[in-house]
């Protein structure tokens, strides 16, 4: 941990294992510390960056409560890895590595909107909805059966990566689509609402709550599982065409150890002999002796993990390297050729042209989309030194290529 701070007009410390924290961050710490619900203290995790009411990289826990928001719109967001037989020297050819990142392509849609042609099958669409067809209704377009083994856009990805021991692995980053934002801007709404009408003394109306003992929140936390299921099977099915494109690639692999986990949820879990709603917003749990996975950005490492179980963290960690610049601030900022430099022996896409034109004083002219690029991320190497209390390192991976939504 790097420090602890407290004030007299909170309700709890917040302590926190990132040392670089910007202002903003600090500043939604703060509501959250002062928050009604809020237990024993705030925990902000080495890759923490502002967010939306809440920091990425923010764990909590709430006294019979939760707050949608301090789960986020991208419900069950989270990541997949997989450890192959495969030695790397079958990827030594960036042509190679090319080829095979467009026959994923082929098999896993990418992008905002992204699509299958026809609707897929899952037994957990018609076991929910049977039960709450209410639901369809709410939220006509959120059950879309050709978004499912999707990857989404934004800071998703899959990657094709290298193992210290020369072997191969496969990782995906995406989440619930649609679905998550639907349910997490819908129970918002009706936490503001309540929290009007109760005169409750939230520090912001970002941090609405619902009480867990409500219809509301029970509601809330129904569909937040639904989706979390939902977020978890999509990430599944687009690891099984991943791979079914390297078996086609190369016959002969097997598939060895899975870790599928998610970073931004809420969870009824005993903490300081208290059952609390841990609320992880890009932060994932690191009980002691489970899995994990740490990811950099897309030219940097990633880390397969194991946690220490450090109850002043909730037992959780980062999930991964954090942002230093925010989107669009990245691109105005940033070069194409010192992205390109951090790119270097990685098999990407290049950097796109951003649709619309952003005017640069009196002048207009078009920008690069650099906004995932590596220097727009913290150092993760420096992000899991300030976190060995929380985490064992147990693989770290190379990416030799990468897809991004």
């Amino acid at each position: 941990m790097e420090w602890i701070k407290s004030d007299k007009n909170w309700l709890v410390p917040v302590k926190s294992w990132c040392d670089d924290l910007e202002e903003s961050a600090m500043k939604q710490a703060i509501n959250l510390a002062q928050h009604p619900t809020i237990f024993k203290h705030v925990a902000l995790m080495p890759d923490c960056h502002v967010g939306y009411g809440m920091p990425i990289g923010g764990v909590i826990a709430c006294k019979d409560a939760v707050i949608p928001n301090a789960v986020g719109v991208d419900i069950g967001c989270g990541m997949v890895a997989v450890e192959t037989s495969l030695d790397a020297e079958i990827f030594t050819e960036m042509a190679d590595r090319r080829k095979f990142l467009n026959q994923v392509k082929e098999l896993i849609p990418v992008g905002e909107g992204a699509s299958h042609k026809e609707e897929q099958s899952w037994s957990g669409f018609e076991e929910y909805l049977v039960e709450h067809s209410e639901i369809a209704e709410k939220w006509p377009n959120s059950l879309d059966r050709k978004n499912l083994g999707t990857l989404g856009g934004g800071n998703h990805f899959i990657e094709l990566q290298i193992d210290t021991d020369n072997k191969i692995w496969l990782m995906i980053h995406s989440g619930s689509r649609n679905l998550g934002y639907k349910v997490a801007s819908f129970y918002h709404k009706i936490a503001l609402e309540l929290n009007q009408k109760f005169h409750s003394k939230i520090p912001s109306y970002d941090l609405a709550f619902l009480p867990t003992n409500s219809s509301e929140g029970q509601s809330y936390i129904r569909d937040m599982n639904f989706a979390l299921n939902y977020a978890y099977e999509n990430r599944q099915r687009m690891m099984t065409n991943f791979q079914l494109a390297i078996k086609e690639f190369v016959s002969h692999v097997e598939f060895k150890k899975e870790v599928n986990i998610h970073h931004n949820y809420a969870a009824l879990e005993e903490h300081f002999g208290e059952k609390v709603w841990v609320h992880r917003k890009g932060a994932t749990s690191a009980k002691k002796d489970e899995w994990g996975i740490i990811s950099g950005s897309m030219g940097t490492n990633s880390y397969i993990v194991k946690g220490l179980g450090n109850c002043e963290s909730f037992c959780s960690c980062s999930h991964g390297a954090g942002r230093v610049l925010g989107r669009r601030q990245a691109s105005k900022t940033l070069s194409v050729e010192d992205c390109n430099k951090a790119m270097e022996g990685i098999a990407f896409d290049r950097w796109s042209k951003f649709k619309n034109k952003w005017k640069k004083g009196k002048q207009t002219q078009n920008l690069y989309d650099l906004s995932e690029a590596p220097l727009a991320y913290k150092d993760i190497d420096k992000v899991i030194a300030d976190e060995l209390d929380l985490i064992i390192v147990k693989v770290k991976l190379r990416p030799l290529g990468v897809i991004k939504g």
